[in-house]
């Protein structure tokens, strides 16, 4: 973080002003220090040019996330693979302009960041965080920028102002949070009036179209494995079965057999060289077998979302990651 940031954020719990300690920096980069609030006598360490507002540690039910962005810190940046994919998705599922100066921007959840880059490139000031050691990640690709400020914190405790935020922007995050309503009141509380907030989620199907989901049957046994051991795993699951899906889904037109075997096809979706293709669907069979929480929605469910918040101008429909819903604080 910067000192310039310092007024971005607050105490968790008492929600006032931090003092900040430093006891080394690069730059105008503080590396290590202290936040403490003159309330609760609550001290909050920043780690790697990080404030930490949350323990890791076996109570953490994101570190197997933490543990994948790490290992993927570049899979899904556009500079990696060569196609604008996260660039678009992010300015596609939240329809904001492409300039947004003046104005300051909240990520949550911010994996390793591949969305952080495009709500930096607006000009706004962005508060991008993750409950896990992904944002060591996110550092690691956009630290450099000077109107971001990575956190790591819980969505349930964050160190920011409510009302404070022109925009919030939520991807692939609340159906892995212990209790996805909740989880978006959260996010809701940090409009300021007139302030959008984006948000998606898995979709829910009918009960026997989700039986059939493979993943659901799986997952049980394979987040009990440790983050390393089920990596190992996916990467030679993903190795034996990638020439047979190709040429099961050259035969049939259809990725379905892959996605059957957990194997995530993104071939013929994505003009992306055949390694990149394959790294891609060992992230993401691991991202399917590993989180602690999973709850997929329906329509009807992300509109009492935003009904009960009290939002308007809301727009609920399918799209990238299932359900994508966008609303406006009055």
């Amino acid at each position: 973080m910067r000192r310039a940031h310092l007024e971005h954020l607050v105490c968790p719990t008492c929600k006032i002003n931090l003092t900040l300690r430093v006891d080394s920096q690069q730059g105008d980069r503080i590396e290590t220090g202290e936040l403490s609030c003159g309330a609760c006598s609550a001290h909050f360490p920043i780690v790697g040019f990080v404030p930490r507002f949350a323990a890791m540690g076996d109570g953490n039910y994101a570190n197997a996330f933490g543990f994948q962005w790490n290992r993927h810190y570049r899979t899904q940046y556009d500079g990696y693979t060569g196609a604008p994919i996260s660039e678009e998705r992010f300015f596609k599922e939240t329809r904001w302009p492409r300039r947004l100066d003046g104005e300051v921007i909240l990520e949550a959840g911010s994996g390793s960041g591949r969305f952080t880059e495009h709500a930096a490139a607006t000009g706004a000031t962005v508060i991008s965080f993750d409950y896990s050691h992904a944002v060591e990640a996110n550092y690691r690709n956009n630290g450099h920028l000077p109107n971001l400020l990575i956190v790591q914190a819980s969505i349930y405790e964050m160190p920011f102002r409510p009302a404070y935020f022109n925009r919030v922007v939520c991807i692939g995050v609340v159906q892995h949070t212990p209790d996805p309503r909740r989880s978006f009141d959260c996010l809701a509380e940090m409009l300021r009036p007139a302030g959008q907030l984006v948000v998606d989620a898995y979709r829910r199907f009918a009960w026997w179209k989700q039986l059939l989901i493979t993943k659901y049957w799986v997952r049980p046994f394979t987040r009990r494995l440790s983050p390393p051991a089920l990596y190992r795993f996916c990467e030679r699951w993903v190795d034996v079965w990638w020439k047979p899906t190709d040429l099961a889904r050259r035969l049939s037109g259809s990725r379905g057999l892959s996605w059957m075997l957990l194997v995530p096809d993104y071939r013929g979706v994505y003009a992306l060289p055949d390694d990149v293709q394959r790294e891609w669907a060992v992230l993401d069979m691991f991202d399917m077998l590993s989180p602690a929480y999973d709850f997929p929605q329906t329509l009807d469910s992300v509109r009492s979302w935003f009904a009960g918040a009290g939002l308007t101008d809301v727009d609920i429909g399918y799209g990238f990651n299932g359900i994508e819903g966008r609303g406006s604080r009055p």
